[in-house]
């Protein structure tokens, strides 16, 4: 019997030339002897020669895995793969290196370069590799970093075309009257040379001018004024108990004429004290007042200071009525002339804010605007927050009950903040 080679065998299908001229069964030997070299020299030879895609370092061992095998060349046996597996991870950091996916090039086993087909394809959940991961990291860090940084706002920015505002020298106004301020002070102790009058009296008349000043409508420098000349002139003049009064009266007539449009004639002034003094008493008292202080008005009261504070705050009306419901409390008491009036009304916002919000707050700009922390508030605010805690309670009640009216917004009925005291309490 004669043998039929393959090339005339009608039973037999040719396949089409792979690249080129070259005949099915030449590629085919070329292959084995590709193959055979590689199982000579498997450890010390080159590696496979394939593209190999780039992945990231926790599919090392996958990408042998999921690469397919081209059909022409023969079937991986179990051996052999180990063979490969083991070669693969020996020198897959190399061929990463050398090779490029984009790149086709020719080498010792042929022309052909088998890609892998994954390569154009994106996977929504292939990894991103370890430099970028750590950079993100870095990123996220410092941006955590700039957003808990609290800025300083520039509560100045809003008003440069209103001409009232006066924001190209704002700054240096409030840098004087912080300069001025310890002018204004008086010791916290000038009762001692008074030997008729005594520290419960001054609140007594100073809760009673509250409620005058509130009856007549007058601003809000005035009263802040009032009990400033009054402080000031107790601590130079000896005066009788009698006579108390009429300072009182003639201390907000001073600030009437200094702050006010339309003043008070001396006459409502009269009437409002039941006609206890005349009008003859009235104008010497006045006269002895400007002499003694030596006609100085102008010295900063914390009404400048807490209308500049509550601007830094941000402030809405609810908190603007509360601090000043605190402040007027604190006019009242004469221990509190040891605190210089900025930091009366520092401490009153931040009294108001702890109430208002259940919590301790005090902010950067805040800080930045009045020149306190919130350490150097502590004990002032600590002794405000007493002060609204019996504000119903007792006799002198008129800051009370101006602040329980519609006109001030029923804010004597907001709680006090009392977590600042359990802080003081705890070691």
């Amino acid at each position: 019997m004669e043998h039929i080679s393959d090339e005339n065998n009608p039973n037999l299908t040719k396949p089409t030339n792979f690249q080129g001229c070259r005949k099915f069964g030449q590629e085919i030997k070329h292959n084995r002897r590709a193959l055979s070299v590689i199982n000579h020299n498997l450890v010390g030879a080159k590696a496979y020669p394939c593209v190999v895609n780039k992945r990231g370092l926790s599919q090392r061992n996958e990408c042998i895995e999921n690469k397919q095998l081209d059909p022409v060349h023969r079937p991986i046996t179990r051996k052999f793969a180990a063979q490969i597996s083991c070669t693969s991870q020996r020198h897959c950091p190399e061929e990463t290196k050398k090779l490029k996916p984009s790149v086709p090039s020719s080498n010792e086993f042929g022309d052909c370069i088998f890609i892998d087909v994954e390569e154009n394809k994106t996977s929504l959940d292939q990894p991103v590799p370890m430099f970028l991961e750590e950079t993100e990291v870095v990123s996220e860090v410092e941006m955590e970093d700039i957003i808990t940084e609290e800025p300083i706002v520039d509560i100045d920015g809003c008003d440069t075309k209103n001409p009232l505002a006066v924001v190209e020298y704002v700054e240096d106004l409030h840098a004087y009257y912080k300069n001025m301020e310890k002018f204004s002070c008086v010791s916290p102790n000038y009762m001692d040379q008074q030997s008729d009058v005594n520290e419960k009296m001054r609140a007594i008349l100073i809760d009673w001018l509250i409620e005058v000043h509130d009856k007549f409508d007058l601003m809000g420098e005035t009263l802040f004024l009032t009990v400033n000349l009054i402080d000031r002139f107790l601590s130079q003049q000896t005066v009788m108990r009698k006579k108390l009064q009429l300072v009182g009266l003639v201390a907000m007539l001073l600030a009437c004429k200094y702050e006010e449009v339309s003043v008070p004639v001396v006459g409502d002034l009269i009437l409002i004290s039941d006609k206890a003094y005349s009008r003859k008493e009235v104008l010497e008292m006045e006269r002895l007042m400007l002499n003694t202080l030596q006609f100085n008005m102008s010295f900063p009261t914390p009404y400048v200071f807490i209308k500049r504070f509550l601007k830094a705050a941000q402030s809405d009306k609810k908190l603007e009525l509360l601090s000043f419901f605190l402040i007027e409390l604190a006019l009242v008491e004469y221990e509190m002339l040891k605190f210089q009036p900025s930091l009366l009304a520092a401490a009153a916002i931040y009294t108001a804010q702890c109430s208002l919000n259940g919590y301790k707050q005090w902010s950067k700009t805040c800080e930045w605007h009045s020149s306190y922390t919130e350490d150097q508030l502590l004990e002032c605010s600590r002794l405000m927050v007493g002060f609204h805690e019996k504000a119903a309670i007792g006799k002198l009640t008129g800051v009370h009950r101006k602040y329980c009216t519609s006109k001030f917004g029923y804010t004597a009925k907001c709680e006090a903040a009392k977590f600042l005291l359990q802080t003081q309490q705890q070691p």
